[in-house]
């Protein structure tokens, strides 16, 4: 499935292309940057993975925030999962 940040680009673009192509039918010239914005989004490689998930195995108490070491509830350590 394709997700957000992907369809919101390909909506830009489209969008953008769909606005200089009309432009430059109307007013015979060509505004390339209404497209050039959108192009250092087709070659981004990947999203940047989140931090691993830990929870405390007491009260099940669980974060991605690398500043917690402990469980806020009862000063358990953490484990990752």
């Amino acid at each position: 499935m394709v997700g957000a940040r992907t369809a919101t680009a390909v909506a830009g673009l489209v969008g953008s292309v769909l606005v200089s192509v009309a432009v430059w039918y109307y007013f015979d010239t060509l505004l390339v940057f209404l497209v050039l914005p959108f192009i250092p989004l087709l070659w981004r490689r990947g999203q940047q993975s989140a931090p691993p998930e830990r929870s405390c195995p007491a009260c099940g108490f669980s974060t991605r925030d690398p500043g917690f070491e402990y469980c806020p509830r009862d000063g358990t350590p953490l484990e990752r999962e």
